[in-house]
């Protein structure tokens, strides 16, 4: 076991339970994992009688990417963003769109090993101006995540969070320290869904969405898959961007992206086109000021418009900016300013 406790990096967020077993702290699952057993996360491991992250530095595979694709339509756009993640997940979503590697254990997957110094300098390599920890929920490899953003915030290199957003209210402070924007994903607005199809709760990403919103400076977007007779109702739909107006505010871009039959949900038909085309008209109508269609080609729900005079600022062909008018942040015709990083 040396050979291990070695190569593994000894894990943050985690006690001695009054069983003998190590306590996880990481995310609400709060796992209690005995002598060489791995949490749900498969990642999080007793060694020894020592919480050990058998993810840090194992990364899956590197791509560069737009930030577009994260989705990120009002950080950076038209950008290039280095993207990875690592085996395993904190969720057990029967709908998976990534489940080959989210639902994989590390020694099943090819990982390849790579420290936070070496990650930075292969986003400096290829010129990206930030790194995108993504793929499955960077939440449960936070000890990377914290190592290499810490090191790219120094060479100036921004961070950015793709993650369902299931975390400790004390973990959180550190794994987000030093990011600087986060696709969330608002899986549904029922804690039905949440319970019967994630294995995990609404009320704690609601938790982490406010958070993020009034206690930090990261740039959010959020992104809900809309799953035909699961989660898809306008009256959910409703429910949900109320939610959004009244805890978050009305600039915090909503992305309404498509679903395709995988993993347990086959059974599921795709997205109707005219379900998502709904959802942005209902939240537009209701106050939101930029609303995206994603896992379609739709010219309009790709685009940014001014909220203001409604000029189109930013026009894609699914996740290539064709072109991009925001002047300094703002409208060049009426002056607004628009929310987000440009």
């Amino acid at each position: 076991m040396e050979d291990a406790k070695e190569k593994y990096y000894l894990a943050k967020w985690w006690e001695q339970a009054d069983n003998g077993k190590l306590l996880c702290t990481l995310c609400p699952r709060y796992c209690t994992i005995g002598k060489n057993q791995a949490g749900f996360c498969y990642i999080r491991k007793n060694i020894d009688g020592k919480l050990y992250s058998i993810g840090y530095g194992r990364p899956t595979g590197f791509a560069i990417d737009p930030i577009e694709k994260k989705p990120l339509n009002h950080f950076l756009p038209g950008t290039e963003i280095l993207s990875f993640g690592t085996a395993g997940c904190n969720l057990g979503c029967k709908f998976c769109q990534n489940w080959v590697t989210s639902k994989a254990k590390l020694d099943s997957t090819n990982s390849i090993y790579a420290t936070p110094e070496e990650v930075v300098a292969l986003a400096r390599h290829y010129n990206t101006p930030s790194i995108a920890f993504t793929y499955n929920d960077p939440i449960i490899f936070g000890e990377y995540v914290i190592d290499i953003s810490k090191i790219a915030k120094e060479e100036k290199i921004k961070n950015v969070m793709v993650t369902a957003g299931y975390i400790d209210k004390e973990a959180r402070k550190d794994v987000f320290k030093y990011i600087d924007a986060a696709n969330v994903d608002l899986k549904a607005f029922t804690e039905t869904f949440y319970h019967k199809l994630t294995f995990s709760h609404l009320e704690n990403i609601l938790e982490t969405l406010k958070w993020l919103k009034d206690e930090t400076s990261v740039w959010i977007e959020i992104t809900n898959l809309m799953i035909p007779g699961e989660n898809d109702s306008p009256e959910e739909t409703k429910k949900m961007i109320n939610w959004i107006l009244e805890n978050l505010g009305d600039n915090v871009p909503i992305h309404f992206t498509a679903f395709h039959p995988d993993f347990k949900m086959k059974d599921k038909p795709r997205t109707p086109e005219k379900t998502l085309k709904n959802a942005r008209k209902m939240a537009i109508s209701m106050g939101i000021k930029y609303c995206y269609l994603g896992n379609i080609h739709d010219s309009e729900g790709h685009a940014t418009f001014c909220p203001g005079c409604s000029k189109k600022l930013i026009g894609r062909d699914w996740h290539s900016v064709e072109f991009n008018l925001i002047k300094n942040g703002n409208c060049p015709d009426c002056g607004l300013k628009i929310d987000g990083v440009f």
